[in-house]
């Protein structure tokens, strides 16, 4: 155990955030806070990180260990560059390099014990601590956040607010803190990205607690579920998907324990009113009713507050077959193209628009929309097409209306009731309707603007990133609604399981170029880990003949043929998470995840390995 919350609690105001929990964070593990918005999830991390103080109970934590959290605004005043930045993380490992190339000069004139001596434990220290790699593994994550190596040499002060925010998370990365902590890390950031991040913290030796709504992140990242609810939290073993399973089996659990006490209630109430006014009787009955007095009753599943909007998506007309031709569409700013799009949309096609960051996935919707001139091509829309548009910006409102007034301004046709009615299903609800829309948060904000889009009746949605601030439950929810609409979708997504429920085609742009999968996500997934085992196999067949070279101090051969069968183990361990004799059994799961480790300990020693005896190969090569 590093860090531990016992019987917290914290109250802001008079309103409870959660109470009396317990929360531990083992070494190693990976933990995700779930749960609705509003729940305490940021909350908890700003306990774990001193800035928010318990109300009642106490935090136990080693006091040796690092705990770091990723704030937005880090850099913003910073004049450094960006290798200062970053290199200030190993400013220790520097000093040393510097005090061994010092010790290495003095070595070429005098020879002497305590030089060697020094050198040598040095040396090994340097070695322990990264000393041959941070160079390496600094490029290697500037480039996994989508940068190359030349932007090292660039002030911060040149850098958007966005690429800031990554660099800041770089610097996060590299310092590798004992406890990590990150709260919605994938935010803002493209899909290349996003899976290379996952890969990383996946493979992350210490311990982490994040917060996303990313559900294909959480089931790659993390080995341990705490959900936040009801102002209570509740540990669950196993990546997100095992959660789920094991939340269904709970609720299982509970409404057959709710309808066994409910059927054994109403069998006592009859026994007490056939015999408590009979004479002989009475005191039987005087017992059972004290019984039920006592007795702690169950809460009936289905009445917890599992809440969310209910959207009903319908189309005003029908409108034409064909909904959208683009003919050589070129779409940028200031006439630098961002790309070319040739794409025929047709009644009924739910269509993803996929990209990193900067390829023109918004560009293009603004410019289907007359928001942003075309910088060439064709465009037609097609009979009694009828657009509604989502902003991922959220900019289409008037900061100063209340609730009510912002839906009824554009629909002054409706009555109070009605238009109260429909704020309901997208939970506004009493005084909430008298809210201004300045003070409303990022949630409801965009469950305003889909209670807008639905009174729009638009037969063909455009949709910016509409799952942005959405938790769980309102993902799922806006998914289900987006299902059974009759109409068209053209959208931009970075949530994978959201573009899997809801696209029948995706259309992916790169280097200003565009592809269409029209089989959907699994499709564009498909394609793409082919091409990627055919380049892997490409370089394979490219690479010279290697020479025979003397023996070396290692096996390259027998460390590769290791390392795959450590591999293989770790997928066969990692299978037995979905198996119920382990997701039911916290212990045995505990064990499992354990073993796991231990597993991605040993390939990780292996690799280390592997790297040494590249490096001997390479040097008898010279």
């Amino acid at each position: 155990m590093i860090y531990q919350i016992s019987d917290g609690t914290v109250f802001f105001g008079a309103n409870d955030v959660f109470s009396g929990i317990d929360f531990q964070v083992n070494e190693n593990e990976r933990i995700a806070l779930i749960g609705r918005n509003g729940s305490g999830k940021t909350t908890l991390l700003n306990v774990m990180t001193g800035e928010v103080e318990l109300t009642g109970g106490q935090v136990i934590k080693n006091s040796r260990i690092e705990i770091a959290y990723l704030k937005q605004n880090e850099l913003a005043l910073s004049t450094k560059t960006v290798r200062e930045e970053l290199y200030s993380v190993f400013e220790k490992l520097i000093e040393k390099e510097k005090r061994l190339a010092e010790l290495s000069d003095q070595l070429n004139k005098e020879h002497t014990d305590k030089l060697i001596n020094e050198y040598s434990r040095l040396e090994e220290e340097f070695k322990y601590e990264g000393g041959y790699t941070y160079e390496s593994e600094i490029k290697t994550i500037i480039a996994g956040f989508g940068f190359g190596e030349e932007v090292l040499e660039r002030n911060l002060q040149s850098f958007s607010g966005g690429e800031k925010t990554k660099i800041a998370f770089a610097k996060l990365l590299l310092r590798k803190p004992d406890l990590l902590l990150l709260d919605e890390p994938t935010n803002h950031l493209d899909l290349s990205t996003i899976e290379w991040l996952e890969s990383y913290l996946a493979k992350y030796k210490k311990a982490m607690v994040l917060v996303s709504h990313d559900r294909v992140f959480l089931d790659r990242c993390v080995n341990v579920v705490y959900e936040l609810e009801y102002g209570g939290i509740k540990r669950y073993p196993g990546n997100y998907s095992s959660y789920v399973e094991q939340k269904k089996n709970d609720f299982e659990k509970q409404q057959s324990a709710y309808n066994r006490q409910q059927k054994d209630i109403k069998r006592l109430e009859e026994l007490i009113e056939k015999f408590r006014y009979k004479k002989n009787k009475a005191a039987f009955a005087q017992s059972k009713i004290k019984y039920l007095e006592r007795l702690e009753k169950i809460d009936d599943p289905k009445k917890a507050d599992t809440k969310a909007f209910k959207a009903h998506f319908v189309s005003g007309v029908r409108g034409g077959k064909q909904v959208l031709s683009l003919d050589n569409y070129t779409v940028g700013y200031n006439n630098k193209p961002l790309c070319t799009v040739n794409l025929e949309i047709k009644r009924g096609d739910r269509i993803c628009i996929m990209g990193d960051n900067g390829t023109g996935k918004s560009t293009l919707l603004k410019s289907i929309i007359d928001e942003i001139e075309p910088l060439s091509g064709y465009k037609m829309l097609g009979h009694q097409i009828e657009i509604g548009y989502f902003d991922q910006n959220l900019a289409n409102f008037n900061n100063g209306n209340t609730v009510l007034e912002e839906i009824w301004n554009e629909h002054p046709e409706l009555t109070q009731t009605e238009i109260r009615s429909v704020l309901g299903t997208f939970l506004f609800t009493s005084d909430e309707v008298f809210k201004e829309v300045r003070v409303l948060s990022g949630g409801e904000k965009v469950r305003l603007s889909l209670a807008k889009l639905m009174l729009d009746r638009g037969n063909f949605l455009i949709l910016d990133e509409p799952t942005n601030h959405l938790d769980i439950i309102s993902k799922e929810a806006l998914e289900n609604s987006l299902k059974e609409f009759d109409g068209t979708i053209l959208f931009v997504s970075h949530d994978r399981y959201f573009i899997k429920e809801i696209a029948t085609s995706c259309l992916v742009i790169e280097n200003g170029q565009t592809k269409l999968y029209t089989d959907g996500y699994k499709d564009y997934i498909d394609s793409h880990t082919k091409e990627e085992v055919k380049k892997v196999t490409e370089d394979k067949v490219e690479q010279p003949p290697v020479k025979q070279k003397q023996k070396t101090k290692y096996n390259l051969k027998k460390i590769e043929e290791e390392i795959s069968n450590l591999e293989e183990l770790l997928e066969e361990h990692r299978a037995l998470r979905y198996e119920p004799e382990y997701y039911q059994d916290s212990a045995r799961m505990q064990e499992l995840d354990e073993e796991i480790d231990e597993i991605h300990n040993k390939i990780h020693a292996q690799e280390e390995l592997w790297e040494l005896a590249m490096i001997e190969e390479e040097e008898k090569g010279k």
